[in-house]
């Protein structure tokens, strides 16, 4: 009875928790489509580490840009490469692409963040974009981030980043795992309680990164460049961080290919919740584990308990329903609709990988990008 009644609340709770993500979703409004001039210096950032495969066509993506060229820099660090990153970086040098060689003896557990430091030191401009070396993104991306600044006079704009091209069904199903991910923080922040964001679509303003301190306090994590730093801002403006709400402004990337791929970087990003000093988003985030975890107890007590199976279905089927509603506006958003075919057999792995990661994103060391790092 003890087991049922937890779980019931819980299963209560996750639901209102969806349904004010949807609620924060829906509040979040669509920027002006109308093209508008722009004055605002824009310095983009990326930090790159090993992405001969990729850097070439993130940039050729960004010099693409609708955007006035005397009111844009890129800045590429190269993060101590070992393949042909900076020799690709530097062939852009002509079009006046910077290329910044990070180089410290020193051991550090989060070389991104001092790369973005280190670009953020040389540039010039007033709003800093961040992006990964593995993305692209339409010719009006930086326009329309940079018009909605300017209307509303955010100090950070978080941005949409969608998976692509996707390969297998794994990676399709990644796919709609991620738009969750991405709602969850486009709709924390309609809702005015900022818990989440990507570093790969990612703009604030540079006089307050160091009004904050930078990276200073987060920086013994090798994650938390977008989050930590989005929860900076939030302590201090909670009321000035933005999302754009745009299809010009979404930012593609690719999902991983395989299990371990996908698993170490999850692994990566739930290893931040350890620094998270905002105690509501602690408990949000222990109270959908735990939603999880009694799911995936009452699975177990199942093969002993006729009511325990029957329990462990009406968890499972609430808990696909909420997040059917929560999603369909975002794969729709995304154009991706299709994608909810997955939702029930998602809904089922997302109990596991919930539990796991969970536990491992919080727990020990492990490697990303050639290093062993916490």
């Amino acid at each position: 009875m003890i087991v049922s009644g937890l779980a019931a609340i819980l299963c209560v709770y996750y639901s209102c928790v969806l349904l004010f993500l949807y609620k924060g979703w829906k509040r979040i409004p669509n920027p002006s489509l109308e093209r508008a001039s722009v004055k605002t210096k824009v310095s983009i950032l990326i930090a790159a580490r090993n992405e001969e495969a990729h850097i070439g066509k993130t940039i050729t993506a960004i010099l693409a840009q609708d955007y006035p060229k005397h009111l844009m820099e890129l800045l590429v660090v190269d993060d101590h490469s070992t393949d042909r990153t900076g020799e690709i970086i530097a062939s852009y040098k002509a079009d006046g692409v910077k290329l910044i060689r990070l180089h410290t003896d020193q051991k550090l557990n989060s070389y991104k963040k001092k790369a973005i430091s280190e670009a953020i030191a040389q540039s010039t401009g007033e709003l800093i974009v961040a992006t990964d070396a593995d993305c692209v993104m339409g010719t009006e991306w930086l326009r329309t981030i940079v018009t909605l600044y300017e209307t509303k006079g955010y100090k950070l704009i978080s941005s949409p980043v969608i998976y692509h091209q996707e390969k297998s069904y794994f990676e399709q199903l990644q796919t709609l795992e991620f738009l969750y991910l991405i709602g969850l923080g486009a709709a924390s922040i309609g809702l005015r309680h900022p818990s989440t964001c990507n570093g790969a679509n990612l703009a604030y303003r540079r006089d307050i990164f160091y009004e904050l301190g930078g990276f200073q306090g987060i920086d013994d994590l090798a994650s938390g460049d977008d989050e930590l730093f989005l929860h900076k801002v939030a302590q201090r403006y909670p009321l000035d961080i933005g999302f754009c709400k745009s299809e010009k402004a979404v930012v593609y990337t690719e999902a991983k290919q395989n299990l371990k791929a996908f698993l170490s970087q999850r692994r990566r990003w739930a290893s931040k919740s350890t620094k998270y000093k905002n105690k509501g988003i602690v408990l949000l985030g222990v109270g959908i584990w735990l939603f999880n975890l009694f799911i995936l107890v009452t699975a177990i007590g199942s093969f002993f308990s006729e009511a325990m199976f029957l329990l462990c279905m009406a968890l499972i089927i609430v808990k696909m329903l909420a997040e059917l509603f929560f999603l369909f506006p975002l794969t729709r958003f995304a154009h991706r609709q299709k994608l909810l075919l997955g939702l029930p057999l998602l809904s089922i792995l997302h109990v596991f990988y919930m539990v796991y990661i969970g536990i491992a994103g919080n727990t020990g060391k492990y490697h990303w990008k050639g290093r062993l790092v916490r």
